[in-house]
């Protein structure tokens, strides 16, 4: 697949990390979530190192549409009823703060940052749009209802936030990641207390933040049990016109918008990871219908770490592992979240204090209907008689005709057809059945 993030951006390079060494903070991965981590941790002189088993954003976070909102889908009305109103205050809070901190630091950095309006639309219930508005009415926030958009979809409504923003991650990343203390294809390949056994030595370190997507160790937090993955795609069409805004449905098998350069990134055709979908044939379908005069330059899919209740999980990474964190289950919000993650870790190794730390609780209950569906998939997928199992907790795989890979769909664990590791919680390539 073609990327438009990666053919216009020259990330740095960094070595591989050679032989046993000794920091104060072990951070493991190398997408945005770490780096920022590593960023913040950089400017408070804390001892750290980043390691990334391949290259810096060679994972999901080259995948990104690049969206910085605090506009999450219709969420507001859910996190008002579901975590009362003094929580959801504070989702929205360091979301909007979020999106302050990347414009500040966006600033001197040449990436293409730009505020935009964000809506989420639908054409099925305006009741939703209706409760998303009276929510955020309640959270003090002034939203605004739309009925037209500059998009060839059929609305009932639309709740509009000003101030959003997007811009170019790999830019972005690119300048901050410049002196940054970073070692690249340095593979954790164990981990016990306060030591990181890579493919190049052991790393010492007094606390360890797992920032891999998926968390990758499955001895503590059942995370096996309180995330799946989910897969989006995204065409980005030329002579496409500018909708003037980033837009997406509220329905999960709507379309997203969102103009770059002379680009518009159209996405959709999601499923869990795993199963099948719409896949990029329902955006070319629509594409060929409603903008006949557009030709595909890029195109692309995206995995993104779904939660039992819509909010990530940042913190300890176990009830009682004291110095091992982790951040991760952004639900399709990467950009923003990652910002407000890499702070509240920031945070809570420095002992700051911060108003997400009980929100984000890695351990809040468990007691969702998603957990019931995450545990039958897991159940009926480890049961199940297959040829190729995945080496992360034994399930089948599925072939995934559009993208020629081995998928898991009890985790997200994805393989090549030639059973080279694509996506994680999986470490490990599949070995052949002997």
């Amino acid at each position: 697949m073609s990327l438009v993030w990666t053919e216009t951006v020259q990330l740095p390079k960094f070595s591989e990390l050679l032989g046993d060494c000794k920091t104060d903070v072990l951070i493991i991965g190398g997408g945005i979530t770490g780096i920022l981590c590593a960023y913040f941790m950089e400017k408070e002189g804390i001892s750290y190192i980043l390691v990334e088993a391949d290259t810096i954003c060679s994972g999901i976070t080259k995948n990104t549409t690049a969206k910085i909102t605090s506009q999450h889908g219709l969420i507001y009305d859910k996190l008002l009823r579901r975590f009362g109103r003094e929580l959801t205050q504070r989702y929205l809070k360091l979301n909007e703060s979020a999106i302050k901190e990347y414009g500040k630091i966006c600033r001197n950095i040449d990436c293409d940052f730009e505020y935009k309006d964000s809506y989420v639309y639908t054409s099925r219930s305006l009741e939703k749009i209706e409760k998303e508005i009276r929510a955020l009415e309640i959270l003090g926030y002034n939203a605004e209802f739309e009925n037209q958009l500059d998009i060839p979809v059929d609305i009932m409504g639309a709740v509009r936030f000003h101030n959003q923003a997007q811009f170019h991650p790999l830019k972005f990343i690119a300048a901050i990641a410049e002196g940054l203390n970073i070692y690249e294809h340095t593979k954790v390949t164990e981990l016990e207390k306060n030591v990181a056994k890579t493919n190049h030595g052991n790393i010492n370190a007094d606390k360890i933040v797992v920032a891999t997507h998926f968390p990758i160790n499955n001895k503590h937090g059942a995370y096996f049990l309180k995330m799946y993955q989910s897969r989006s795609y995204v065409i980005a069409l030329e002579n496409a016109g500018n909708v003037n805004g980033m837009y997406i449905d509220e329905d999960a098998k709507g379309m997203s918008f969102r103009n770059y350069d002379n680009l518009l990134f159209l996405g959709g055709g999601g499923h869990r990871t795993g199963k099948s979908g719409g896949s990029w044939q329902v955006l070319r379908e629509f594409a060929d219908k409603y903008y006949p005069g557009a030709k595909e330059r890029y195109a692309w899919a995206a995995q993104d770490c779904m939660t039992l209740d819509g909010i990530p999980y940042v913190g300890t990474y176990g009830k009682n592992t004291h110095g091992f964190y982790l951040m991760s289950g952004y639900n399709k919000w990467g950009m923003t979240s990652s910002m407000v993650a890499a702070q509240l870790i920031n945070d809570l190794i420095t002992k700051s204090e911060n108003i997400g730390e009980a929100l984000f609780n890695p351990h809040r209950t468990m007691l969702r209907p998603q957990l019931f569906i995450n545990g039958y998939e897991a159940v009926t997928n480890i049961v199940r008689f297959a040829d190729k199992r995945c080496p992360h907790m034994g399930c089948s795989l599925k072939w995934n005709k559009d993208e020629h890979s081995w998928d898991c769909p009890c985790h997200g664990s994805r393989f090549s057809e030639n059973g080279e590791l694509i996506d994680n919680p999986a470490t490990d390539d599949l070995k052949e059945k002997r």
